[in-house]
């Protein structure tokens, strides 16, 4: 796959580390040409497209340990959500943790950190347990081999929340408790929904022998993080929807 840059670090002797990601970038860049400005799924691709850039320098420069595991993990867990975006566009079903966002993409009274904020939610909260489990049981090691890469990204992963705050989060004060929006967005937490994420996999993992559990929960996972997307994509201002999915 072409890079989009001069290739450093560990990906100099060929092997590419970054390469399984640039396929998934070029994708959310694609994205961000093709959807409207104000559809709520452009509001996540537009933060997330920057910290997955984020994350593909830190494995190219080797900064992730266990680099080809760890590039496998991001590949697998970023891709998740094109997949998903495909899956709207073709009107099949999507995962229930996604189902909020597309649904409400072009609801008015939502704002963009909503938006973005959902994005998230579903993809660390059900995304990121699915892809460590999907890693590890392709690379034959178990999910403390990733680890170090699990808690790397989720290090880069951080700047996603942050970024999402500061660049989304109208008002001249942001702090205002007071203000619903504010309130609202208060309420999620990169930190706790990564170690949720992370208990998730591991309990996933221990389940692997026992399908039907394991697929209950994994059922389990999916619409209790969609819940949470749900009640973060509350209509806060009283204006018509443009339209829904």
């Amino acid at each position: 796959m072409t890079q989009s840059g001069p290739v450093t670090g560990p990906a100099a002797d060929g092997t590419d580390e970054a390469g399984g990601v640039d396929g998934v970038i070029a994708r959310m860049r694609a994205l961000q040409e093709e959807l409207p400005p104000h559809d709520g799924v452009a509001a996540f691709n537009r933060v997330y497209l920057a910290v997955m850039l984020s994350v593909r320098r830190s494995l190219l420069d080797g900064l992730l340990p266990r680099p080809r595991s760890a590039a496998a993990l991001a590949a697998v867990f970023a891709g998740r959500y094109p997949a998903a975006v495909d899956l709207a566009a073709a009107g099949e079903p999507v995962p229930a943790c996604w189902r909020p966002l597309f649904r409400a993409r072009h609801h008015t009274g939502v704002h963009p950190v909503q938006f973005a904020l959902a994005g998230v939610n579903a993809h660390i909260g059900y995304d990121l347990a699915l892809a460590v489990v999907d890693t590890a049981r392709t690379h034959g090691c178990e999910p403390s081999a990733l680890q170090g890469a699990f808690d790397r990204i989720g290090d880069v992963l951080v700047e996603l929340e942050e970024r999402i705050r500061e660049d989304l989060v109208p008002g001249p004060d942001p702090l205002d408790v007071a203000d619903p929006l504010t309130h609202l967005i208060a309420g999620w937490n990169m930190e706790r929904a990564r170690d949720a994420a992370w208990s998730a996999a591991r309990l996933l993992w221990s389940m692997r022998r026992l399908p039907e559990l394991a697929e209950e929960f994994t059922h389990r996972l999916d619409t209790g993080v969609g819940l949470v997307g749900r009640f973060l994509l509350t209509p806060l201002e009283h204006r018509p929807v443009a339209r829904t999915l």
